[in-house]
């Protein structure tokens, strides 16, 4: 147990399953850490407001907590690093907006951002995403000016209305192939955008993601795979061009993926009129890679299907160029 000292810089509560919830600061120092105990039981939340408006400078979550609070650190406007421990679910609404924050790593365990959670953290130039994220709610990352790239977790489906609205620094964002809907304005007034990356089909879109005010319109050119579907002349009023990764990739996402007609097969999708051995092995502890068939891709995609019938002992498979 920590000394009662540091406790006694915590007002608390204790909840009725025997665990402890922090509903405000009330020490004086600027480096605080959270106690994953009090009095012998476990804190587990952060009410909302508890540390706001505090001069606080670095804050110390433990892997204890699964809960933050609306507003819980809002305007901590000295507050330039926080730990989180690895037992944050969820995160409420502007619970670090108006921060000095100036990185950002989730944990694994986090699956819920509230609504404008870093709105406003403008020295804020690098966030990590978790996968476990599903949804990147309305304003998450509102006026975060320091953002310059942003790559979306691959859990996430759905970036809701504002997320990195006038993010006025942000110059590139890669989209993982889960997202299915970008609500409006989600990336309006990034007025130096200018590469969004999608790995899966195009998503539904809503108003204006990209065209923020007439002023302050975003430069941007959409960037997709060959293979992928739901892709027209443009997207969302800004220009699209396909995208030619490094190496030759298996679309995992795609309606032809897996056993048709009792084969199992994939879409390639890579450089135009490439020839690309696929490989199998039955074995990855032991493996020995066989060349299966070469497809050259034709306009970027090739559709592959294993010649064997699906019933048979499975295989992995890989690619290289010829």
């Amino acid at each position: 147990m920590l000394p009662v000292a540091l406790q006694a810089q915590f007002a608390c509560i204790t909840n009725a399953d025997n665990t402890i919830t922090i509903t405000g600061y009330i020490g004086s120092d600027s480096n605080v850490i959270i106690p994953a105990t009090t009095n012998g039981l476990p804190v587990t939340s952060i009410y909302d407001s508890a540390f706001a408006y505090s001069a606080l400078t670095s804050v110390t979550i433990p892997d204890s907590v699964t809960t933050i609070g609306n507003d819980a650190f809002a305007a901590c406007f000295s507050l330039t690093n926080v730990t989180f421990g690895n037992g944050v679910t969820s995160i409420g609404d502007l619970a670090f907006a108006n921060t000095a924050l100036t990185s950002v790593t989730l944990p694994n365990s986090v699956t819920l951002i509230g609504d404008s959670a870093f709105n406003s953290c403008t020295n804020l130039t690098d966030v990590t995403i978790p996968d476990s994220v599903l949804n990147i709610a309305a304003y998450t990352f509102e006026f975060c000016s320091g953002l310059t790239n942003v790559t979306i977790g691959y859990g996430v489906t759905f970036i809701d209305t504002d997320a990195f609205g006038y993010c006025s620094n942000l110059t590139q964002v890669i989209m993982p192939d889960n997202v299915i809907s970008v609500e409006a304005g989600a990336f309006e007034g990034c007025s130096n955008l200018t590469s969004v990356y999608f790995e899966g089909n195009a998503p539904y879109f809503g108003y204006s993601i990209f065209d923020g005010s007439p002023f302050n319109g975003d430069p941007a050119t959409v960037y997709y795979l060959p293979g992928t579907l739901g892709w027209g002349s443009a997207f969302a009023g800004v220009p699209i061009v396909q995208w030619f990764l490094p190496q030759p990739l298996i679309l995992n996402k795609s309606p032809n993926f897996g056993v048709q007609s009792n084969q199992f097969g994939f879409t390639i999708s890579w450089a135009t009129n490439v020839p690309v051995v696929v490989e199998a092995c039955s074995n990855l502890s032991n493996p020995v890679w066989l060349p299966v068939s070469t497809n050259t891709l034709v306009g970027g995609t090739s559709y592959f299907q294993d010649p064997q019938p699906a019933n048979l002992p499975g295989s992995f498979y890989r690619l290289r160029l010829q």
